[in-house]
């Protein structure tokens, strides 16, 4: 008996040790899976609550724990003046995002978040739009004459389920809106993957003065062999050849590349050929990244590169709630985040829906106002030549939903897309928290606004005086 008893003790003992070493081990090299929950989680959370305003308890369970991995139900959140943190179990994988004026929250995967705060802005630009003026580029709202297209936005069937903001624009006004509890008008929402249709602008802007070209190869320093043959038109079409995974949920290149790598760039440059360039099309967040870097390599100052989008872009259509947010590096993560409001995003899809032209002033290069709705054939018909999508969420034709041909659209994670139709002059946002799981699309929505909006009046125009205010000739305000 006395044998068995120390023989019992030290089994007990064992496990003591075991079950100490296990988690002193988790401590100091917590497992991947765990890291990318935890720093997922600081990001949202992050942005949430310092760009959106929105209460950082809620974000974690609405956001991020109830449509996530189980996982995430067990991270806890601390909020700070500029960063929050996050950690599993009150103890394991602490993991932060910084929030910077303009330029949104970052990860700090090593947790140094000095070299995260150190990437800033000299000028930050006010959020707000000039309300006393019309939209676009003001706030104010004049709709009228399309009840039934209003009437639309309260299908919940037709909204989808965790609808946060509809905006619908038919020449050039907002003739509908509607916001889900607890957002408005004035709330910025991540837009995901349609980050990587405001990538392609910016590119083509850089195209259009001469610093890019769309055939231009040897594009990183890190491809010195076969990858040397990527042409920025083969990051455009998603036809790099580059071996990047594009799932979701666990740990693949995608989620370490977003939340675990300090320089997402240098991580995308790092992958080799699966195929070469130009011959296989396969959609990566990754290809966006590598053109943000090569976009801002074309600029000799970083300072100047951080304002630029802002100045090409976001101030001359009016979109001063946009943020598009940086890695820890400083560059932008233009394959997913950037937070704007529905309205600004709507204003987005009428600079493409009007082919680049912002009252009268050419906002984009034609050449890219081409390629943006122009399919390619490695795609199946599927995307275009300039990172926006020729069929909407649910991948099917858009003439099996009645739509017209000429439709595209650009689109994000969890349900966000914009569905521009010029031959219709219509612009549809849809924005909110709808997994891919719950099976919906907005193409039967789009179709239902599309046909009520033919049979009603055209809201009138604006008057002369009003048009002069807001469509000023250097496209600036």
């Amino acid at each position: 008996m006395r044998i068995v008893g120390k023989i019992l003790k030290w089994l007990g003992l064992a496990a003591f040790v075991a079950v100490i070493g296990t988690a002193g081990w988790l401590y100091v090299f917590p497992p991947e899976l765990i890291r990318v929950g935890t720093a997922y989680a600081a990001k949202i959370v992050c942005s949430n609550a310092f760009i959106a305003r929105r209460d950082p308890a809620e974000v974690l369970a609405v956001d991020v724990q109830a449509p996530g991995h189980p996982l995430l139900k067990h991270v806890e959140i601390e909020r700070h003046d500029d960063y929050v943190a996050t950690n599993f179990y009150g103890l394991l994988a602490e993991e932060v995002a910084v929030y910077r004026d303009g330029l949104g929250c970052a990860n700090a995967p090593g947790g140094d978040v000095d070299a995260v705060r150190a990437v800033k802005l000299a000028t930050v630009a006010a959020a707000k739009p000039d309300s006393d003026f019309e939209w676009p580029m003001g706030d104010e709202v004049s709709r009228g004459g399309y009840p039934q297209v209003q009437a639309l936005m309260s299908d919940a069937e037709l909204a989808g389920p965790g609808m946060r903001a509809i905006v619908v624009v038919k020449n050039g006004h907002i003739i509908a809106e509607s916001y889900g509890k607890g957002f408005s008008a004035a709330t910025p929402l991540l837009g995901w993957s349609m980050a990587k249709t405001v990538t392609a602008t910016i590119v083509a802007q850089r195209v259009a003065e001469g610093k890019l070209r769309w055939d231009q190869d040897h594009l990183l320093p890190e491809w010195t062999d076969e990858r040397a043959k990527i042409k920025i038109s083969d990051l455009m079409a998603m036809q790099s050849g580059l071996a990047l995974e594009e799932s979701y949920g666990d740990v693949n290149d995608v989620t370490r590349m977003l939340f675990l790598e300090p320089d997402e760039a240098k991580f995308v440059a790092g992958k080799g050929l699966e195929a070469q360039p130009g011959e296989k099309f396969k959609y990566t967040t990754g290809s966006t990244v590598a053109l943000s870097r090569i976009w801002m390599n074309s600029f000799s100052d970083r300072q100047e590169a951080l304002a630029y989008p802002r100045k090409a872009l976001f101030d001359p259509i009016g979109m001063r709630s946009a943020i598009m947010e940086t890695d820890e590096a400083g560059t932008f993560s233009g394959g997913s985040l950037m937070y704007a409001t529905a309205r600004d995003w709507a204003r987005f899809g009428l600079l493409l829906q009007e082919r680049g032209d912002w009252n009268g002033v050419q906002v984009l290069p034609e050449d890219f106002a081409a390629m943006v709705d122009t399919e390619t054939a490695l795609s199946q018909g599927r995307y275009t030549e300039g990172l926006a999508w020729k069929t909407g969420p649910q991948e099917l034709p858009n003439e099996k939903f009645g739509l017209p041909e000429d439709t595209f659209w650009a689109q994000g994670h969890d349900g966000q897309s914009i569905a521009m139709i010029p031959s219709e002059k219509l612009v549809v946002v849809r924005m909110g928290l709808t997994p891919s799981k719950l099976g919906y699309g907005p193409e039967t929505m789009v179709a239902k606004i599309m046909e009520a909006a033919r049979a009603e009046p055209v809201v009138e125009e604006p008057p002369a005086d009003a048009a002069d205010v807001t469509g000023n000739d250097d496209g600036e305000n």
